[in-house]
Parts: C-alpha cells; structure tokens; sequence
C-alpha cells in the first residue's frame, strides 16, 4: 500500500553540498556516473554477503548486476543494481544527512578557499557519492527496497533544500536511481548523458574494473543487452597490462577520492599462503584522520569474493589512511573481523604490508620522488609517527621515514640519519625539545646554550611528540635527550667558586619555593635568561601532564628544577644582597617573581597571575 509521500528538509551540511554540486566549482562531470556505479558495486558486495552469512534472507542472488538505461526522449539516465537496498530509515540517514565525519569542517575550508583547483581538492577529500549527481541532473528519483523487506521507498529532490520520501509495494529488489537531466542548452551541461556510446566510454575510463557485469541496451531491441565492462580485478592483471589511468580509478572508487593517490603499491604473495595485495598512499589527508570515529583498513577479498571493508587486522592504525585491497586465496568465506583477529595468516599477511608500505615511503625520499615524500610527510607525518609507540617490530623502520623540523634550517626538515651525520665531534644525545610551536621553541631558555655552542635541536611540535620521545630510547646507537630535562654536559662554563659563592643563595631559594620547585641550581643551558625551569630526566612533561588532564586522568603534582644563570645580573645581584642582608620579604617576592618569569618564558601557566602583576608592579615602582 503506498503512503502519501512526506516533505523533509536536508540536514544543513547536505543542502550546502547540493548547492556546489548543483553549481559546480568540479569540472569533469563524468564522475557522478562513477560514483553511481560505484554505489550499486558496494551495494551487491553487501547484499552477497548478507546472504552467505544469514541463510534466511529472503534475497534473490542469481544474477546480481548493475544496468543502466538511457531515455533520450525524457532525457533521464538511470542507473540500476539488484543489491541489498535500502529501508527508509537507511535513506534518511544516508542521502537525507550526512553522517560523515568532518562534513563542518569540510564546508568550512571549502568557503575559505579562493582557488578553484584549491576547492575541487578539499571535494576530493570528502566523498560526496550520491550528491555528484545533482552536476548533470535538476531532479534525482530514488526508488529502493532492502532485500528480505516487502516495503519499497520513492525519495525524489530537486536539490533546493527539502526531499519528499514515502513507502510504495511492488518495488524490486534493489535500488534505482532516475537522473532527469538537466536541458541541454544549459551551461552547466557539456556531454550527452543520454547519449548509450557517451555512457559506455564513461564506464570504460572510470568503472572497467568492477567485478559485477555493468549492462546496457544496444539499439532498438530490449533483448539485445550487453555487458560494457571487462570485470577484470585490476589486482589480479599483470602490472604490465594496467595503465597509470586505470589504477587511478581504481584508487578513486576504493577510497571514495576524486583525485589520483601518491603512490601505487603491488604486491603478490605465493607459497605456503598466496595472496595479492593493491595498495595506494592519498595524495591528501582526510578529513576525519584524526577522528574517534574514523574508518581505517583495506578491502578484504578471498577468491575475488568482497569480504569487508576497513578490513582492521590487515592494516595498523598509524597506517589508516592506506588504502585498497588485499585477495587471499585460503581464508573461510565465513570469517569475522574477531576471527581475523587471531588468525595467523592475517598477521603474516599484515606484517608483509606494512613492511611494504614503509620500503616504499623510503623510496620516495631519493631521486625523483622526494617531492612526493615531502607531500606525504606532511599529510601523514603525524598519524606515522603513532607507531613509534606500539610497533616495536618496524620502529627502526618508522624512524628512518621520519623527518623534522630543527634549528639547523628553519625552512627545511631533517631526517634522523641527517642529523646524525651533522652531529659535532665528540656528541653523544640527538637532542630536542617539544612545544606548542616553532616560535615558542625558538624563543625558549632552554636552547640559549645549545645555540651559542651551535648543537642542533629537534623542534617537535605535535602533540604525538611528547609521547615517543619517552618510548623510543634512540637512532643510530645515539640516545635522545631533551634540553629540558635533566642535566646536560656542554663544557659548562660554570666553575667551583661560583657554586660555592652560589650555595647559601640555593639553598635558600630550594626552601623558599619548596612549594614549587624540587630544587634550586646553577645551569650550563642559559646565556642571556637569568633563570628556567626544567624536569628530572624521567619526568612528564608539562604539556603532556595537560594532555593526560584533559583525558580524565588524574596526576600527581609534578615538581620541577629551577636552573639559574651565575652570569646575569639579577642572579648575581640576588646572590649579592642575600650575602649582606638575609632572608627577608623582599628578596622572598624576588625569587618567586624569578620563577613565575621562567614559568613565563616557556609558556607555562602561573597558579596567581594577579598576585604575580602587583609583586611586578611594586617591585617596578621601586625603581623609578
């Protein structure tokens, strides 16, 4: 019994997409059609699935296929699969919002970009699917029902912000979606799309590979059907008989990007277990990289059969954005992803693509390709450097495709291994610091020494950093060490005389900031800064005390060092009127003045910044 059809409105995000999809910043439009295709693909992998894992699903499996039909005289293409379908709850949650992570964020960057190429990039990086088709079309009519459900959906927008939905009997198994197209004579349209030999080398150039029989009508007759594509996996064709252009699409349709990977990586297995493996590195970061909620793994196939996707156990979180597919010749079609888990030639399988795909990054770093190491590093430089804390088996490997920024060469990075090679005779540690930002690192206390002695630094900015540098104990036999932890050797300038000239002053000053501080001392890191705060050797670090704060957890006070330059001024003029006078108030709101600026000066946080401003302004006073 069909229901009378009920108006809806987009969420937000979706009518602002239909809008740049309807006045399309994208050129080539022939890729809704892939898109499509590529749907009703996804859509016969589930509904084969669903069947081989629930015996009882009333679903008609004979000749799953994808159609497409075109109607010159109507002017509408349609395109046609006899999957699983959906319900109407599935309809509202996939095509009336947007459920997709990082959509916000996406139109935000969008509405910032002036550049056209710019803009059609960030499009690449969210896959808009089913929305492509509002380029080619003013009206789009969805006719679906779920496999094993007696009840069919009609969902039909024109794109200006509502859809209408209703529930209609006697609908195939399947999904079909009608394009009416938008008149020829418009700007917008460059092609004939329901032209039947436009259609076919569309299918040709973006969707040959796909592994169910894509069909059309040639000519009058209704019986003379033909299928336009090979079905040939590209994975499973010699590397020498697949283009550069048939690996993009094949890029484009596993991971739902409208542009061409970085990388292509092959790889075939035989022996004891055999397998093929077709793996690509993006050329952008996605939008939900670093997302709770984000998807991560490779397509699993066994015998050509799609199996899942985001296939886990196949691919390491610091390795989520690798996509494409792995075919494995003897796992059980009946396998689930807590099988997977355990099982031994998924492990060997893993362990093989994960060498692979970290042999290849290292190869982009010489010759020609450096440049798209750079491109890579940059777009996943953060997510890689995750594995230095869980993957003990590749971190030397992870380590060699690392690059980081330094005080060698403000506007280049350096690898490990360079920086080895640069080290001075005679250093024994790679150091570094870590910090919110370039600017804070280069301005803080802690590298004064360091640069008047000319050792290079790491700079490490992000937040990952505050973590493997504790995990990892070095490269190359050298250890890392922190300019800001512990007590550094570089020919202290510091003498016996000053120390025993200094003794009283600390020992005072531990007492008087006891609350504060664990201990007050000379430093050999500070040249111009009268004084800084650094940790024990295996202390956390203040920002990483933040980050674990704001997880929830909790932590124990941490007390720090306070280090004082003997050769500035005031730390002297302070040693100097403790000698002649004493403890007294005075020098007390001096020393807790002297540690708030080093709090200060490597962006730390002060307990009572009001108490801090009247001791600083009474103490200013006092000059004039």
């Amino acid at each position: 019994m069909t229901t009378s059809a009920e108006t809806l409105e987009f969420q937000s995000e979706a009518r602002q997409l239909l809008q740049l999809m309807i006045h399309s910043i994208y050129s080539n439009k022939d890729t809704f059609l892939r898109e499509l295709v590529s749907n009703a693909s996804d859509a016969l992998d589930k509904l084969r699935l669903e069947a081989f894992r629930d015996k009882d699903l009333q679903a008609d499996t004979d000749d799953l296929h994808i159609e497409i039909d075109t109607d010159p005289e109507n002017r509408t293409l349609t395109v046609r699969d006899n999957g699983i379908g959906m319900s109407r709850d599935d309809v509202v949650a996939l095509i009336g919002t947007i459920a997709k992570s990082g959509t916000a964020e996406f139109l935000k960057k969008l509405k910032e970009t002036k550049d056209s190429a710019a803009s059609q990039d960030l499009i690449g990086q969210f896959g808009i699917g089913f929305y492509a088709s509002f380029m080619v079309a003013d009206k789009v009519t969805l006719l679906t029902r779920r496999a094993g459900s007696d009840e069919g959906v009609r969902w039909e927008s024109e794109g200006e912000g509502t859809y209408t939905i209703e529930t209609v009997p006697d609908l195939p198994q399947g999904t079909s979606v009608i394009l009416h197209l938008k008149p020829e004579d418009t700007e917008d349209q460059l092609f004939d799309y329901t032209s039947a030999t436009k259609i076919k080398q569309i299918v040709k150039k973006y969707s040959d590979f796909i592994t169910w029989p894509i069909r059309m009508t040639e000519g009058d007759s209704a019986d003379n059907v033909v299928t336009v594509n090979s079905m040939k996996a590209l994975w499973a064709r010699p590397s020498s008989d697949v283009s550069e252009d048939e690996y993009n699409e094949f890029y484009k349709h596993v991971a739902h990007d409208w542009n061409d990977p970085l990388e292509t990586i092959r790889l075939q297995a035989e022996g004891t277990f055999e397998y093929q493996a077709l793996l690509f590195l993006p050329g952008h970061a996605p939008l939900d990289l670093f997302m709770r909620e984000r998807k991560r793994g490779v397509q699993l196939y066994v015998k050509r059969v799609f199996i899942m996707d985001d296939c886990e156990a196949l691919m390491p979180e610091y390795l989520r954005f690798v996509k494409g597919v792995v075919d494995a010749q003897d796992l059980s079609l009946n396998v689930s992803r807590e099988i997977l888990q355990q099982d031994r030639q998924i492990q060997l399988i893993r362990r093989r693509l994960v060498k692979k795909v970290l042999s290849t990054v290292k190869g982009l770093m010489t010759g020609e390709n450096t440049d798209k190491y750079e491109t890579f590093w940059k777009e996943f430089g953060r997510a890689v450097k995750e594995g230095l804390l869980d993957d003990f088996e590749n971190r030397t490997a992870i380590l060699d495709i690392c690059s980081f920024a330094s005080t060698n060469d403000p506007e280049k990075l350096t690898t490990l291994r360079e920086y080895v090679e640069r080290m001075k005779d005679g250093q024994e540690h790679i150091y570094y610091l870590t910090g919110e930002s370039r600017q804070s690192i280069e301005n803080s206390p802690h590298l004064e020494a360091f640069k008047a002695k000319g050792y290079e630094v790491l700079v490490l900015t992000d937040p990952i950093d505050e973590m493997w540098v504790d995990a990892v104990p070095g490269f190359e036999e050298k250890q890392f060490q922190s300019v800001a932890k512990g007590e550094v050797e570089l020919d202290s300038d510091t003498t016996d005389e000053q120390k025993e000239e200094f003794s009283g002053l600390l020992t005072w000053l531990t007492t008087a900031l006891a609350e504060q501080v664990k201990e007050v001392r000379l430093s050999s890191r500070l040249t111009t800064s009268p004084a800084c705060i650094v940790g024990d050797t295996n202390d956390v670090t203040p920002t990483l005390e933040k980050m674990y704060r704001a997880m929830g957890q909790e932590m124990p006070q941490i007390k720090r060092i306070l280090e004082l330059n003997p050769g500035h001024p005031l730390v002297s003029g302070l040693r100097d009127a403790f000698a002649k006078q004493g403890e007294n108030e005075g020098l007390a709101e001096t020393a807790e003045l002297l540690y708030g600026m080093a709090l200060l000066a490597e962006g730390g946080e002060l307990a009572d910044p009001s108490r801090f401003t009247k001791l600083l302004a009474t103490h200013l006073q006092k000059t004039l």
